[in-house]
């Protein structure tokens, strides 16, 4: 994972816009970080390093992406 990517003290402070509540971070298959809403299956796109924490920019997840990123 991409902890670098984002500091640890700003990924506390981020939450996702629908329900506000906490993200994780996480890398999908692609290599691309995601900060992943596990109650709601939305992720949004990291771009290059910035949270882009936009409802409309979030994707649904798939069952087997959930359990990929909630195992890691």
């Amino acid at each position: 994972m991409s902890e670098e990517i984002l500091d640890a003290t700003l990924l506390s402070l981020l939450a996702c816009p629908q329900d506000k509540g906490p993200l994780l971070l996480v890398r999908d298959e692609q290599g691309s970080d995601l900060l992943y809403n596990p109650r709601l299956r939305r992720a949004y796109p990291v771009d290059g390093g910035i949270p882009v924490l936009l409802i409309d920019e979030a994707r649904d997840v798939s069952d087997a992406e959930d359990a990929a990123f909630i195992s890691s």
